[in-house]
């Protein structure tokens, strides 16, 4: 016979799950809010002090921290603080900056590995999104997770889809950054 612990169990087992996967299986699928920003990398070279925006912190050891190492800059990390445009016009109004880091972390292609925020702070955004994952660089366009956020972006979600815009050699590129998020918290 049953206990009435193992029945219970039994009975209402079911009904939690069907609850859960209810609950999962219907969240939005529009995105509560999208935008599109472009930021600007410029990596110091040696000779760019004045403009550049990252640098290489860390290279292997046959690298150096003022060229990208070969092959395909395995190894190099570098942090950045670049401006965020609302166009791909490096001259453009900046309305906040690009912080964070990448390191490149295949031998054979060009990949990395990036974790960033996007720091506003202007009369349309205030606060910061969180950034992080995987970046084939190869592949046209990328999706990494945006994992948080503050003021106008408090505990926010959602994907932003990377794509390279320009690209001069090792030393400048741009990228085009579609922000979907997904939870939108508004504070009262």
């Amino acid at each position: 016979m049953y206990s009435s612990k193992s029945l219970f169990t039994f009975l209402f087992f079911p009904f939690l799950l069907s609850i859960s996967a209810h609950s999962y299986t219907h969240r939005a699928r529009a995105p509560c809010k999208e935008m599109v920003f472009f930021f600007h990398d410029i990596v110091y070279n040696g000779e760019n002090y004045k403009n550049a925006t990252s640098a290489i912190i860390g290279a292997p050891e046959w690298g150096n921290r003022t060229i990208m190492s070969s092959p395909n800059n395995f190894g190099d990390m570098i942090v950045f603080d670049d401006p965020i445009t609302l166009d791909n016009n490096l001259h453009s109004p900046p309305i906040g900056r690009a912080q964070g880091m990448y390191f490149y972390d295949q031998k054979d292609t060009f990949s990395s590995w990036l974790g960033f925020s996007f720091v506003f702070n202007n009369t349309d955004y205030k606060g910061s999104l969180n950034f992080a994952g995987h970046d084939p660089l190869m592949n046209k366009t990328r999706d990494i997770s945006v994992i948080g956020g503050t003021g106008d972006f408090f505990m926010t979600r959602g994907i932003a889809t990377l794509s390279t815009d320009a690209f001069e050699g090792s030393v400048y590129f741009r990228l085009r950054v579609h922000v979907k998020l997904y939870e939108c918290w508004k504070l009262l």
